[in-house]
């Protein structure tokens, strides 16, 4: 069965840390750019990291810029989200999506495979 699974997520205070990570399973992630998309309630689904598969390019939403990193490790099928600085905006499901385009974009047409999403909720 091949699927995305993402763990890591959960509360945490505002200015605090979280690792997100996005295992596969059923395939092999080396030859797939990955993409981590989030939506908060009441809004829209929206990009916020993207790592090539060589892990040569990425590519961030300007509201992750400077806070979050995104990386893989491919010997481990999985990609990483580490989220600093955490702000209340940041609260939101976390989906990460495997793609075979080979220039970052956040058109979640070009993503087949999908999570089922994580909650990180940044609250005092």
């Amino acid at each position: 069965q091949v699927q995305l699974v993402e763990s890591g997520g959960g509360l945490v205070q505002p200015g605090g840390s979280l690792r997100l990570s996005c295992a596969a399973s059923g395939f092999t992630l080396d030859d797939y750019a990955i993409v981590w998309f989030r939506q908060a309630p009441g809004k829209t689904r929206e990009g916020v990291a993207w790592i090539s598969t060589s892990s040569a390019s990425r590519y961030y939403a300007a509201s992750a810029k400077g806070r979050f990193t995104i990386s893989r490790d491919n010997a481990k099928n999985t990609v990483y989200l580490q989220m600093n600085s955490l702000k209340p905006e940041d609260t939101a499901v976390y989906y990460c999506g495997a793609g075979v385009r080979p220039v970052a974009t956040f058109d979640q047409s070009q993503y087949r495979t999908w999570g089922q999403g994580i909650q990180v909720t940044v609250s005092s």
